[in-house]
């Protein structure tokens, strides 16, 4: 018998168990893979070589407290910093953006006169509104919080009037009211695309609108591998006397007279005062009696795939002909010709093809931790969009060859040679995202993110205080929940504080 019984041992759902162990009460965790972490893991896929099988980029948690407050340093996560933060590219040239944004506009203004500036002057128009939607996610949803702190508080301060119309612009033309240099502006909107919603799509601007923030949490990642903070949450809730279960497929919620009352795994009940699902929510609904699922989970949208990845092993060191030095391995690439490349990217999409000529984010994070790959060689993965889970010709199983020579047919822009030294490779498609990690569609962020499943609307308005609404005990997080995917951590937290506040007042269970 547990306090808490949860469902799925992704980021988010280790993230609200540690919490609630370390509030004293019983934790069990239940998760189908033999690895803990859901899309935040790691694994030698290639003999001396460890791969990231999701998430890579540490960047949403470094604006959290969910680190120093669970003392994840205690129980072996070490972040190592990344700067420069990205590296951004055309093919024929190159700039950085550093964590200092003084440094990144001073650099920027030496490469495009006027370009420093607009990016100075960018940064300081939006940090304060940035920092108001950082400070949103961090808390439960609703109308009145979100108008607290983006509208009427420092968000858009008393230029309110003048800023709201901006935000509910699109972000490539927000983009380009403040970059006229396409290889300055390219990059940031392929950077603000990573969020799902084209550079066309009306109120998508504050997928831009987050960039400031990249000064003020950097980028980082766990020594080892972005798995590494997954462990050190495992490590944390044993600690605490809590218990993660692997291998321990979750068939069903059990559901008493209205009340979630625990878990079936290989058969066998589990019970406990509370049931926590981390699952994506359609999964989360498939295990419920069909008399609790309501209408509203076959409206949520998931969309049509999202993007693929190729995770490449390499014999010797990436180097990128646009620029000598080791900068441009430390952090994220951005590579973009131009802006086009994303539009035809994603109009290739919407007709059910994937894209032939995909902009990338390159990531060799072996520049800054030796661990991930033998010496002298190199991890290099290749994340592209956009590509279609339901393609209108062929298979996955078909296509997937043709997918993995485009990415590298892109690639070949930076290092020509990049075929010669791969001896390993994974192909992530979006067949493979939903089959490894339960992600219908393969969609990386479970729902679409556009505005109309965001914030007290994700993953529907009568669910947003991560409460299922027809079961009593039934808790919810993930990156179906507010405030959507990325390695952030932000959901867990904020469904420990319902699930505390809960067992605390003896409602749960009663």
């Amino acid at each position: 018998m547990y306090d808490l019984v949860v469902v799925g041992a992704g980021h988010n759902a280790l993230v609200a168990a540690a919490y609630t162990a370390k509030a004293g009460y019983k934790v069990g965790v239940f998760e189908r893979r033999k690895l803990p972490g859901g899309a935040v893991s790691t694994a030698e896929m290639v003999p001396g070589y460890r791969f990231d099988l999701g998430g890579s980029a540490h960047i949403l948690i470094r604006l959290t407290p969910v680190v120093s407050e669970l003392e994840l340093a205690k129980y072996g996560l070490e972040y190592l910093e990344l700067d420069p933060l990205f590296h951004a590219s055309d093919g024929e040239g190159s700039w950085f953006v550093w964590r200092d944004a003084e440094r990144t506009a001073q650099e920027l203004e030496g490469r495009f006169p006027g370009q420093g500036e607009a990016y100075r002057r960018f940064i300081g128009d939006w940090l304060p509104f940035s920092t108001a939607v950082k400070e949103a996610f961090l808390s439960v949803p609703s109308p009145l919080e979100l108008g607290r702190k983006m509208v009427w508080g420092s968000g858009l301060g008393k230029d309110w009037r003048r800023r709201l119309p901006q935000i509910l612009r699109p972000y490539g033309e927000v983009a380009a009211e403040y970059f006229r240099e396409e290889q300055v502006r390219a990059p940031l909107v392929w950077m603000a695309a990573q969020s799902g919603p084209p550079p066309s799509d009306p109120l998508s601007a504050p997928f831009l609108l987050w960039h400031p923030l990249y000064h003020v949490g950097g980028v980082a990642r766990p020594r080892g591998g972005s798995g590494e903070l997954a462990r050190a949450l495992v490590r944390m809730i044993e600690a605490h006397g809590g218990e993660v279960h692997l291998d321990a497929p979750v068939e069903q919620i059990l559901v008493e007279n209205g009340k979630a009352v625990g878990i079936q795994v290989r058969g066998e009940r589990i019970l406990g005062r509370a049931v926590l699902a981390g699952s994506h929510i359609l999964k989360t609904a498939q295990m419920l009696p069909a008399a609790y699922v309501p209408e509203e989970v076959r409206k949520v949208r998931v969309g049509n795939g999202f993007g693929a990845i190729l995770r490449l092993a390499l014999k010797e060191r990436l180097r990128y002909r646009t620029h000598a030095g080791d900068e441009a391995r430390t952090g994220l690439g951005l590579l973009i010709g131009s802006e086009h490349e994303l539009s035809r990217a994603y109009g290739e999409y919407l007709m059910g093809e994937p894209t032939t000529r995909p902009p990338l984010i390159a990531m060799s994070f072996s520049a800054v931790d030796p661990s991930l790959a033998p010496p002298g060689g190199e991890v290099l993965w290749l994340w592209a969009q956009y590509y279609p889970y339901r393609l209108t010709r062929g298979t996955w199983e078909e296509r997937a060859p043709e997918v993995r020579d485009n990415i590298l047919s892109s690639f070949e822009r930076w290092d020509p040679d990049i075929r010669s030294k791969i001896v390993g490779e994974l192909m992530q498609t979006p067949a493979w995202l939903e089959s490894e990690f339960a992600m219908p569609s393969g969609n990386v962020m479970h729902l679409e993110m556009s505005l109309d499943q965001m914030f007290m609307l994700r993953p529907w308005l009568g669910a947003a205080h991560y409460r299922w609404p027809t079961v009593k005990n039934l808790y919810l997080c993930g990156a179906s929940t507010h405030p959507g995917g990325g390695i952030m951590g932000a959901s867990g937290r904020n469904s420990a504080r319902i699930i505390l506040r809960d067992l605390s007042r003896r409602r749960v269970g009663g």
